[in-house]
């Protein structure tokens, strides 16, 4: 029963993060009124302690875990205790971790969309509504691109990293007291660098947010095109945006909305990416009418044609860089081991979500963009158009 002890201790602990995630499923709406707004502030206040110091204090302690987990077995094998005991034991020390993340953050991902807590109406997306956001980002990324500051190669020059994390807070700041959208209400610390970078270069990580610091940290290696929007989107994570969908809209709101336009052109720079990939999936499917399929493949190139040399060579230079960092098996691992953790937290899509943003890129486009340009439309008067004004009843009106 002693060698038990720490597989008992795992189960009860297990055991409190799965009732955890029925109680989110099952009281999805009391979750969204109460937990993100404790849980915020719970953040925000982590952030300002662990921002006290420049390195990530949770890899610290991950190193500083480890060697003890080794330190133990060393002394288990020398002692000739039971190694299936030490195994509980860190069986029992993962899984407290995990029910600790679960209560502090975790229900997050049971709380409402944030579609909701923008008030946005978001449906299903037809062909012709994915092909003029597409087109929309496109134009919005090509313009930017000419603007943006090059070395003798072509290749972007952005600020800084510690110079970049500084300004990412500036349009959470906007949408929060601007547009009066107080999901964004969080913590604004800039985020940290990523320690360990060519380890996640190798398996395609970008960032990462740890809930139990405060801490959101991204790999400084990627390119700078997709730095700010990164950044950005660890510090939604940090406000309780838990879903990756989301936490990509979030990302693409505040980088549009910041009045720097490196991060502006990283918000149409991925949004275009986001978009152009579904629209290309859609071309590629064999579940769908293959007439559809057909209209998607030849929107998709017609658009492909349209990118300046500016925005392609970023393209190149971004796809380059994960294709010559990337270890399969690395990246194997990362995927599986991602996608098993957000299907346990409650995102059912798993990784499938990050690209699950067009959706929202198109609702938004068609609220933002499409919609206003109708009203506007629409609204213009012109007393001189005998078609929009009512002559009736005036004496030799048309007398003229």
């Amino acid at each position: 029963m002693k060698n038990l002890r720490g597989y008992l201790a795992a189960a009860i602990f297990a055991g409190i993060s799965y009732v955890l995630s029925l109680y989110g499923k099952q009281f999805s709406a009391l979750i969204d009124m109460v937990y993100p707004y404790v849980i915020r502030t719970l953040e925000a206040t982590l952030a300002t302690w662990s921002g006290q110091v420049d390195f990530l204090i949770w890899q610290f302690l991950a190193v500083a875990l480890a060697v003890v987990l080794i330190a133990c077995l060393v002394v288990v094998i020398i002692t000739k205790k039971s190694v299936f005991q030490w195994f509980g034991w860190v069986l029992a020390a993962g899984s407290f971790i995990f029910m600790l993340h679960t209560f502090v953050y975790g229900m997050n991902y049971y709380a409402g969309d944030l579609a909701d807590d923008l008030r946005m109406e978001v449906s299903g997306c037809t062909l012709d509504e994915i092909v003029e956001a597409t087109e929309y980002y496109q134009g919005q990324a090509n313009v930017l691109a000419s603007q943006m500051t090059r070395d003798s190669s072509g290749a972007l020059v952005f600020d800084d990293f510690d110079t970049l994390a500084a300004r990412a807070g500036k349009g959470f700041e906007y949408l929060t007291y601007q547009r009066f959208f107080p999901v964004f209400a969080g913590s604004t610390e800039p985020v940290k660098k990523l320690g360990w970078a060519d380890m996640y270069s190798s398996m395609g990580i970008t960032g990462f947010t740890f809930p139990l610091t405060g801490e959101a940290a991204v790999n400084p290696q990627i390119p700078a095109s997709a730095l700010p929007f990164t950044m950005c989107h660890e510090m939604a994570h940090r406000m309780c945006i838990a879903s990756e969908r989301d936490a990509n809209f979030a990302a693409f709101l505040a980088c549009s909305f910041n009045n720097s336009r490196q991060y502006q052109y990283s918000a149409y720079f991925m949004a275009y990416r986001y978009c152009y990939s579904a629209l290309y999936s859609v071309g590629q499917s064999t579940a769908i009418d293959p007439k559809l399929v057909m209209e998607a493949a030849s929107e998709a190139n017609r658009i492909a044609g349209n990118v300046n040399d500016y925005l392609r060579k970023d393209m190149e230079d971004y796809d380059r860089f994960f294709r010559s960092r990337k270890n399969s098996l690395a990246t194997n691992v990362a995927d599986t081991v991602n996608d098993a953790y957000l299907k346990a937290s409650g995102e059912s899509s798993g990784t499938a979500s990050y690209g699950q943003v067009c959706d929202l890129l198109v609702n938004w486009h068609i609220q933002e963009v499409v919609l206003p340009a109708i009203a506007v439309e629409e609204s213009r008067f012109d007393p001189y158009d005998e078609t929009q004004v009512d002559l009736s009843g005036i004496v030799n009106a048309r007398g003229y």
